[in-house]
């Protein structure tokens, strides 16, 4: 009811919303100051498209097998991520080398073998309590019938490796001595492709208490371009970024407005999207636990969900903007003065 009532209000911003409502979403917007700006530029530019290619070459490989929830390959993606982690010396909260969150079967299938979430973590300097999650899910589809390799370059690997980059620009920061106010998870997710169940497992087991996480950014599909947009592949879909958090949206605006000018397109946020996306990723089941969600997404092509969607298809400009984007997202939640507010403790629908 909260949701539908918030948006009921953005629908009415430019039409009839009264002077007063007007008034109290200009000075939300105005009262944003972007932190840092000089470090986001630094460190963001330390994200690449020819490392991000790099990544995705291994993490959509054969030798992955599509990654199926509890086979071979997924547990060897897993093991990629981990000693990525351990490699760029970017710990865990579990502490030791221990970069896994087990999932057992009984909790997804008992015809699955178990799976883990793979969990990385960067320590706030001020605020460690307050923790941003940015998540990607690391399963596919696995083999098909025949034999055929779902690779999932696209779905998702692009999210993977962009968590994977930007953990290593968070990193670099902090060891130059720019260590974030707040805590940063990178959480890649299993079982996404069988409902979510990895992200469902975290949210009722949380390594860090749910009242304490501020905000999740989930990845799901930025490297590719939609049929919708061939003439002008400067976008991304942004779904739920108002839903939880108007001062979520607006702090998303303003960074794009100041670094990148993504045409950010809110097409699918609507509430009677007939494709259900705001429901259909991992970022659902923290929004359902009242955490401010993003779900950055590039929409479906023809290669969705078949064998042919593979690394060479990427547009690897495009998925280093959009990352870039996520990560100066991610470091102003974390570096801001106040904590991102949710709608009910910010009085501004009242």
């Amino acid at each position: 009811m909260k949701t539908i009532f918030t948006l009921s209000l953005l629908a009415l911003l430019g039409t009839c919303a009264t002077p007063k409502y007007t008034q109290r979403i200009k000075t939300l917007k105005n009262s944003i100051v972007v932190a840092d700006s000089a470090l986001i530029a630094q460190y963001s530019n330390t994200i690449t498209k020819e490392e991000l290619k790099s990544h995705l070459y291994t993490f959509a490989s054969g030798e992955f097998e599509g990654r199926k929830v509890g086979e071979k390959g997924q547990k060897l993606a897993a093991n990629f991520l981990k000693n990525y982690y351990q490699t760029e010396h970017i710990p865990t909260p579990f502490g030791a080398n221990n970069y896994y969150q087990i999932v057992p079967n009984h909790y997804l299938s008992d015809d699955l073998n178990d799976s883990e979430n793979v969990l990385a973590y960067i320590e706030g300097k001020e605020k460690p309590e307050e923790v941003i999650i940015i998540s990607a899910h690391l399963d596919h589809l696995g083999l098909s019938d025949n034999g055929d390799i779902y690779y999932g370059a696209d779905d998702d690997g692009s999210g993977n490796v962009a968590i994977m980059e930007m953990a290593q620009a968070f990193k670099l920061a902090a060891k130059n001595g720019h260590q974030p106010k707040r805590s940063i998870l990178f959480l890649h997710l299993t079982a996404e492709e069988i409902g979510q169940l990895g992200a469902e497992f975290y949210t009722k087991y949380p390594v860090f208490e749910l009242h304490n996480t501020i905000a999740n950014l989930n990845i799901d599909m930025i490297g590719r371009i939609d049929d919708l947009h061939q003439n002008n592949k400067n976008y991304l879909y942004l779904i739920g970024s108002d839903r939880l958090s108007l001062e979520l949206h607006y702090l998303s605006e303003k960074i794009n407005n100041t670094f990148f000018n993504i045409n950010l397109d809110y097409r699918y946020n609507k509430e009677n999207d007939v494709n259900h996306y705001y429901e259909r990723s991992d970022h659902y089941k923290f929004a359902n636990k009242g955490i401010p969600v993003i779900f950055y997404f590039n929409g479906v092509h023809a290669d969705y969900h078949k064998p042919s969607d593979t690394p060479d298809k990427i547009d690897y400009a495009m998925l280093e903007k959009r990352t870039k984007l996520i990560f100066a997202t991610a470091w102003q939640i974390a570096n801001q003065n106040t904590k991102l507010k949710v709608d009910s403790d910010n009085q501004l629908l009242k």
